[in-house]
């Protein structure tokens, strides 16, 4: 059974798996892994016939995913892996139904580097269309990290990290859009707090 689901689902953000049992994304078609890494959140949406397409900076990431495709769907094309930093990505307006982007944001350089890479994904999402991120926050732990300067901070696992507190998440949902799941925060005993952030867009 085990192996079973690892084959479908790979190695998938459990709150990710979350939205895919409540049929979240059901009606989406094309969708975007911005800082897809080496593909641990595609496999269902390979093996199920959606459109996929991928952006990382790391060329290493970006070979790996497209081996990865090549293998899982033979028909999604390759060149739709491409090395390319969040805040800049080469798609029209609105071209995509569903955008992830999991333990990306949280390496923005400082607030400036954060809304850019905000901008820049929510342009890229239809009307409508999902938006599900994770990334490290403050939440339950403020007064045990230490601010470095540039809204960055150190952790008390020992990272260095970007950091958003609900405000800021809230902020931005009124902006783009709605929350389609409250905003959920896993604090990992005491040593860091990863919040699930899922907004669709108006």
């Amino acid at each position: 059974m085990q192996n079973k689901l690892q084959e479908t689902f790979g190695n998938i953000d459990i709150y990710l798996f979350d939205q895919l049992l409540k049929g979240r994304y059901d009606n989406c078609k094309k969708m975007l892994d911005a800082g897809c890494g080496h593909g641990r959140n595609l496999f269902y949406f390979l093996r199920n016939g959606y459109e996929v397409f991928g952006i990382d900076p790391n060329p290493q990431a970006v070979e790996s995913v497209r081996e990865l495709s090549a293998s899982l769907a033979p028909g999604n094309p390759l060149e739709n892996f491409i090395v390319c930093p969040a805040e800049n990505l080469p798609y029209s307006d609105a071209a995509f139904d569903l955008v992830i982007c999991s333990a990306v944001l949280h390496f923005a350089k400082d607030a400036e580097h954060f809304d850019a890479m905000l901008r820049s994904i929510f342009r890229v999402l239809k009307p409508g269309g999902y938006f599900f991120a994770r990334l490290a926050s403050d939440i339950g732990i403020r007064d045990l990290v230490k601010r470095l300067g540039n809204d960055r901070y150190l952790l008390p696992d020992g990272s260095e990290r970007f950091l958003v507190n609900e405000e800021t998440l809230l902020k931005y949902t009124s902006e783009f859009g709605i929350l389609y799941e409250p905003i959920k925060t896993t604090n990992v005993q005491n040593m860091r707090c990863m919040t699930t952030w899922c907004v669709q867009k108006r």
